[in-house]
Parts: structure tokens; sequence; C-alpha cells
């Protein structure tokens, strides 16, 4: 078996999850989390903080939204409003999203991750 290093650019993986938190490039956050190239920060949730996730337009490709410990659909006029925008989004159950999250960011994809805990 060949191993390889995985690098991660300028953003960090997701190292960890369980009830109530997230553990990012090192650094514990025990709330909903934003993570993509600009770095990671707490992140209020699709009423509180939707201007946040419209920010990350331009400067990704994919959105991938985690929705807690099951899948999920986000309000519909959120999805419409990152839509036009020009994001594309993926809602998912929070542990998938960071899984895919992951192996998308050691590809070098534009992506982001906005997750509400498990």
């Amino acid at each position: 078996m060949r191993l390889n290093e995985v690098t991660y650019n300028d953003a960090k993986p997701i190292e960890g999850y369980g009830p109530g938190f997230f553990r990012i490039g090192g650094e514990v956050f025990h709330s909903a989390v934003l993570t993509g190239p600009e770095g990671t920060q707490a992140w209020g949730g699709y009423d509180a903080d939707p201007q946040a996730l419209l920010a990350l337009a331009g400067q990704i490709d994919v959105l991938f939204v985690g929705t807690g410990a099951e899948v999920a659909h986000i309000p519909a006029d959120l999805r419409t409003q990152l839509e036009e925008a020009g994001l594309g989004v993926e809602a998912m159950s929070s542990p998938a999203a960071a899984r895919t999250y992951n192996v998308l960011l050691s590809e070098g994809r534009r992506i982001a991750l906005a997750m509400l805990p498990v």
C-alpha cells in the first residue's frame, strides 16, 4: 500500500466532531461553524447569519451545508439566495458533509462548509 501525504492549502480540514463540537485545524468549536478559504469561524445558522454564506460568492464554487445529525432541507429562500449569488449548494448530514469537504479540500477544490452540530 502506498501512502501519500495530503496537503490542504490555506483551508483547514475537519479533524473531528461529536455532540455539540467540531475540531478544525486543531481548534475546538462549540457551535455551528463556517470554514473555507478565509479560515474558520462560529456561524449563527440559517436565519441568523445568511450574509456570511453569501460573502463566499466568487471565492468558492460549492458550499456544503451540514444539517446536523440527520440530512434535512435548508430553507428554500436561503438556497435561492445562494444559488442566485452563483454558489452551488449541497445539503447533507454534518458527518457526511465533513467527510466530503475533507476529500474535495485535499483535491484543491474551491469549497466551503457550514455545519450545524450533531
